[in-house]
């Protein structure tokens, strides 16, 4: 007799949504756990990524035990950061945000760093730290101005969404791309599966 499993994750992004079911995986409930996301003194940017990811999964977990119907499952949490060297770059709101963030960017390099936590349905524990290396052209002040104007960088990490216009700023990338976009796939569904979490009973049948 098989057990159903369920998986949480503990997020409301969209980009994170669609790249977990571009991997056939379909989260049976979608929980976002808002947590501070303010950076502890000289906290370095892998350092954070971490703790977010584990907080927001934690988080999620102790919310989901206080529902009467709840029963255990995959509990997966992740968190982006940005940096330029030890600098953590915000999360945009602003158009002041945006323009000091491409301004920085700007004909330099950079690194993105995701945190993901998954905490199992017997209470384990596990986490992956992923870096990829990004290198932006030189941008003038009027791509800038026309970026910030376009709105797709609301509410994302350094400023800029690789997926859209901002990924013909890109002059080289190292590593994963998945994992600027905000949630790095290949180590995400290995550390699923290397906890028992059969991925493609779990994926939705895709027409031909």
């Amino acid at each position: 007799m098989s057990i159903l499993q369920k998986l949480v994750l503990a997020s409301g992004s969209p980009r994170r949504i669609e790249l977990l079911q571009q991997a056939g995986i379909e989260p049976d409930r979608v929980l976002p756990a808002g947590v501070d996301e303010t950076p502890l003194r000289a906290e370095h940017p892998r350092s954070l990524a971490k703790r977010l990811s584990k907080e927001k999964a934690e988080k999620a977990l102790a919310s989901l035990q206080t529902e009467e119907d709840y029963a255990p499952s995959f509990v997966l949490a992740a968190d982006t950061v940005v940096a330029v060297g030890r600098r953590i770059l915000p999360k945009a709101e602003t158009f002041d945000d945006v323009a000091n963030c491409l301004g920085l960017l700007s004909g330099r390099s950079h690194r993105v760093y995701s945190g993901i936590c998954l905490i199992t349905p017997a209470g384990k524990l596990r986490q992956r730290l992923v870096e990829t290396r990004v290198r932006f052209k030189r941008l003038p002040r009027a791509e800038i101005d026309t970026y910030v104007a376009s709105g797709e960088w609301r509410g994302k990490a350094g400023g800029y969404a690789v997926q859209g216009l901002a990924g013909a700023f890109v002059v080289k990338l190292v590593g994963s791309y998945t994992n600027v976009v905000g949630l790095p796939l290949y180590e995400t569904v290995a550390l699923l599966t290397g906890e028992g979490f059969k991925v493609h009973a779990n994926s939705q049948s895709v027409g031909p």
